[in-house]
């Protein structure tokens, strides 16, 4: 698992602004070195309501990317566990068996970034 404190990042000018006067800023979250080579097979925004999990379950040839929009949860991947807060990224590599619990007050919303191997692989319950 990797995991980003993107709380922790500081903004930098983007690559196309003047770097004395940006316009917009950025943090850089991940780049193409920190993931598997592949196509991106989905984004969606998620909603995990206060108390709720998902069932446990890996994906044959995905990889995923969760940015946490709002809430706190927690979340295990294969034997390791850790608590996600607002602003936190995740990587659940390929092949790991990964389930997530709102553990907080408020629902936890969040971004999630599908990148596939496209080689017909599946999403597996466990």
């Amino acid at each position: 698992m990797k995991i980003i404190r993107s709380g922790q990042l500081k903004f930098i000018p983007a690559s196309h602004e003047d770097p004395k006067a940006p316009g917009v800023l950025k943090k850089v979250l991940l780049q193409k070195d920190d993931l598997i080579d592949g196509n991106i097979r989905m984004i969606n925004w998620a909603l995990l309501p206060v108390g709720k999990s998902f069932r446990a379950h890996y994906h044959e040839d995905m990889e995923e990317v969760f940015i946490i929009l709002k809430g706190m949860a927690m979340i295990r991947i294969d034997k390791e566990e850790t608590v996600l807060e607002k602003e936190d990224v995740v990587v659940v590599p390929v092949g790991k068996v990964h389930e997530m619990k709102n553990i907080g007050d408020e629902d936890v919303e969040y971004i999630v970034v599908g990148v596939s191997q496209e080689k017909g692989g599946k999403t597996v319950v466990v």
